[in-house]
């Protein structure tokens, strides 16, 4: 995620002046970015022009959302909810990155092709390069309060969006700030207009149907798994329920999302949230769960993890009863595997209990660590499976 990425270039970028309508102006940056300080409840910033005349992109027709693991951002995955968006050299297009916490370190990276902030045709490794694809604006709004996310001007600002981003964090920020306010009612309203959403880290936690909503503070595998109902297992809509959660697009309908999974070891824990979702049946599955087990495309919990510097994209199908489908992507100097699992139970847990280790027999991975394969999230096909246990609390073989 971009926080401390582009700190050299921030003090001559905050006096770069740009063309706007009707003359020269500073930077919405310089003039914005104090506003939280200025009596706003948000800070807004601007990298482009904001006030251009837009020729409207062609409308999304199928739904587009980015799941991205943290760590480096992908290029190639802002490149495509640019292109899903319909945007396109001369169409003009609104870039919008929404966060609790940081500054608009996105903003340079994803409207400008290099270093020197061109916006050539030719675009370096580590740039989306977003106006040369057609982007007029990428705008970064903090909005760290239930005020700023009910605020008139950032919900004008974000329901103008061609896509929207959000950026990592601490995803109880969102669920605490965002959820069941006027934002809240934004993204869904552009999520129905199949308006590209994306998020990465903390934004991805979010995305899912069921979110982690760390709003105890973080959890690790071996704290899940050895208690799934432990403090830091906070889970979101609470109580389990198909309806009340935050975002929750229909393609990630009974899924629960993490990041990070391979540099922080997090399979254990995605497995310990996926439990957590299967409903008690006679003596087995987790209490307060509200999902099967098992191979049902219509009704089992499942689970997605994504790895560092990996951006899993997803999206909707022409034609009646089309599948969602997904596919991975990364950067060519990835230094990692950048996979993404897909993980689903075919059993329910036969011990699942406060204050109790794990037990789930038959815990079904697929791993997605290519950039060809298309993963059919509908049905859960594309892949070839391997199976994992969690028995008292551990793991008896490796999950990745």
């Amino acid at each position: 995620m971009k926080t401390s990425f582009f700190s050299n270039l921030m003090t001559c970028w905050l006096s770069r002046r740009i063309l706007v309508s009707g003359g020269v102006g500073l930077v919405f940056t310089a003039a914005l970015g104090i506003a939280s300080a200025g009596g706003k409840p948000y800070s807004y910033f601007v990298t482009g022009n904001a006030q251009a005349q837009i020729a409207t992109p062609t409308p999304p027709s199928t739904s587009s959302i980015v799941l991205m693991g943290g760590g480096p951002d992908v290029d190639e995955a802002f490149r495509w909810m640019i292109t899903r968006a319909g945007i396109k050299s001369g169409t003009g297009g609104r870039f919008v990155v929404i966060r609790a916490t940081g500054t608009d370190a996105y903003d340079p990276y994803i409207y400008y092709s290099d270093a020197a902030l061109t916006t050539s045709a030719t675009i370096a490794d580590q740039w989306v390069g977003g106006a040369s694809l057609g982007l007029t604006s990428v705008e970064t709004l903090v909005i760290p309060s239930v005020i700023a996310a009910n605020d008139a001007f950032v919900n004008s600002v974000v329901s103008k969006a061609h896509a929207v981003f959000i950026a990592g964090g601490d995803q109880s920020d969102y669920i605490n700030y965002w959820k069941g306010t006027r934002l809240d009612q934004t993204l869904q309203a552009l999520m129905r207009n199949n308006v590209p959403i994306g998020g990465t880290s903390a934004g991805l936690a979010v995305l899912g149907q069921f979110d982690y909503a760390a709003l105890k503070g973080t959890v690790t595998s071996t704290q899940a798994l050895s208690n799934p109902y432990n403090k830091y297992m906070t889970l979101d809509p609470s109580p389990l329920s198909l309806t009340g959660g935050f975002l929750a697009p229909p393609s990630l309908a009974n899924t629960v999302l993490d990041a990070h999974l391979d540099s922080r070891d997090r399979m254990g824990r995605l497995i310990a949230f996926v439990a957590r979702l299967v409903a008690p049946n006679s003596s087995f599955g987790c209490p307060g769960g509200i999902l099967a087990s098992g191979t049902s495309s219509s009704a089992t919990a499942r689970g997605i993890g994504v790895d560092v510097e990996t951006a899993l994209l997803v999206q909707g199908n022409e034609g009646t009863n089309a599948a969602f489908t997904a596919r991975r992507v990364t950067n060519p100097s990835t230094t990692t595997q950048s996979a993404v699992y897909f993980v689903r139970p075919l059993n329910p847990p036969t011990v699942c209990a406060s204050g109790k280790p794990l037990t789930m027999m038959n815990v079904e991975i697929k791993k997605l660590a290519d950039s060809d394969t298309v993963f059919n999230l509908s049905d859960w096909t594309g892949l070839t499976g391997y199976y994992v246990d969690a028995y008292s609390g551990e793991l008896t073989s490796s999950p990745y």
